[in-house]
C-alpha cells in the first residue's frame, strides 16, 4: 500500500524496478521505526523532594522538557529519604523504562540498585548531585561543579572583605555531594587567608526553616552579632531563612552581616533588591535537556562524557532587578 502511494505521488519512481523500491523501503522503514521509538521513550525520574525553590524549578524544568519531547516521564518524589529513592528506582527497573534520572539525596548506598539497572542495560543519569560509587554503574552526571561554586563564593568574599572575616556557614543536607563539595571548595580558598575563619558551621538541611533555626542558634551562641562578618549558605533558601532570623534579632542583613549563598532562585534576587542579601551563585536547574540527550547518545552507541558540567555565574545586587524579572 505504501509502495503504491509513493508511486502515485512520485511518477518518476515508475522507472525503478519494484524490487529496488522494496529494498529501499526495507532500509528506510527500520530507521523510521527507530526514530519513532526515540520520540516515545519512557524515563523514570527519582527526585530528592521539594525542599527548596531551586529543587521545585529543577523538577518543573525536567517535566517540561520531557513533555516537549513527547516522553513518558514517571516521576517519584522521595521526600528527602534515600529508601524512597531506592524503591522508586527498583520500580522503574521492573517497569522496563528506557532510562532513569536520579537526583541522589546522599552520596553513599547506591551500589546495589545501580548494579540492578546496569544488569538490564538501563542507563542511569545522575542529575544535580553525584554518588560515591563505581562510575561504570551510571552513564553520566549532569551537574554543576559544587567545589567550584564553593571556591567562587570564598574568592568573592575574600575580595569583598580584604581577607578579614569571621564566617558562619549553613551547610546543606549531611552526606549530600552538594554540601560536601561546597564546604570543601570554600574551605580550600579561605585557608589561604589567615584572617578568614569559619567560626560556626552546621546543617540547615537545604530548607528555609532549617536556615532560620540554625542562624538563630548562631546569633545566640555568639551573643554579639558584630563578631560575625558574613554568612555563607550552601543554598538560597537557607540564606533567606537566616535573613529572617537576623531581622528578628535586630541585625541588618547584607549590612551588619554579609549574606552569600548559592542557587539563584527568584527570592534571593528580591532579597538583593531589598538590600537584604549581597551575592548568589547560580545553580542551573535546566538539566533535563542534556540528561535526555545523554540517554539518546547511549542508545545510539555513542560515547558519553562521565560529567556534563552546567555551572552558572555569580550575581550581585546591581543586576538583581533584571534577574528577578526574568525568573519570577
Amino acid at each position: 500500500m505504501l509502495s503504491n502511494s509513493i508511486g502515485r505521488n512520485l511518477p518518476w519512481l515508475g522507472t525503478l524496478k519494484r524490487k529496488t523500491l522494496q529494498t529501499s523501503l526495507a532500509v528506510i522503514l527500520p530507521v523510521l521505526s527507530a526514530s519513532a521509538m526515540a520520540e516515545s521513550l519512557t524515563i523514570g525520574f527519582s527526585q530528592i523532594g521539594s525542599e527548596s525553590g531551586w529543587r521545585t524549578s529543577e523538577t518543573e524544568s525536567i517535566k517540561a522538557e520531557a513533555e516537549r519531547r513527547g516522553y513518558d516521564l514517571k516521576f517519584s518524589d522521595a521526600q528527602q529519604k534515600q529508601e524512597n529513592q531506592i524503591k522508586a528506582v527498583r520500580s522503574f527497573i521492573s517497569q522496563g523504562v528506557d532510562g532513569i534520572l536520579l537526583a541522589p539525596v546522599v552520596e553513599t548506598g547506591w551500589d546495589s540498585v545501580l548494579k540492578e539497572a546496569k544488569r538490564l542495560d538501563i542507563p542511569v543519569v545522575l542529575v544535580d548531585r553525584g554518588v560515591a560509587a563505581d562510575p561504570s554503574l551510571y552513564l553520566t552526571k549532569v551537574a554543576s561543579d559544587f567545589k567550584e561554586e564553593g571556591s567562587l563564593a570564598a574568592s568573592w568574599l575574600a575580595a569583598e572583605t580584604n581577607g578579614r572575616c569571621n564566617i558562619v556557614e549553613l551547610q546543606g543536607t549531611v552526606g549530600s555531594s552538594a554540601a560536601i563539595d561546597r564546604k570543601d571548595g570554600f574551605a580550600a580558598v579561605i585557608e589561604n587567608f589567615p584572617n578568614m575563619n569559619v567560626i560556626r558551621s552546621q546543617s540547615g538541611d537545604f530548607t528555609r526553616a532549617g536556615g532560620k533555626e540554625v542562624m538563630e542558634s548562631f546569633l545566640k551562641a555568639e551573643g554579639d552579632a558584630s563578631n560575625i562578618c558574613a554568612l555563607f549558605a550552601h543554598n538560597d533558601d537557607m540564606a533567606l531563612g537566616a535573613v529572617l532570623a537576623m531581622k528578628e534579632a535586630g541585625v541588618e542583613p547584607a549590612k551588619d552581616i554579609i549574606v552569600l549563598s548559592i542557587d539563584g532562585v527568584p527570592d534571593i534576587f528580591k532579597a538583593m533588591m531589598d538590600h537584604e542579601a549581597n551575592a548568589t551563585i547560580e545553580l542551573n536547574p535546566h538539566l533535563g535537556g542534556p540528561a535526555f540527550d545523554a540517554i539518546l547518545a547511549h542508545r545510539d552507541g555513542k560515547e558519553v562524557d562521565k560529567w556534563i558540567k552546567a555551572n552558572g555565574p555569580l550575581y550581585l545586587p546591581d543586576t538583581a532587578e533584571q534577574e528577578y524579572a526574568k525568573r519570577k
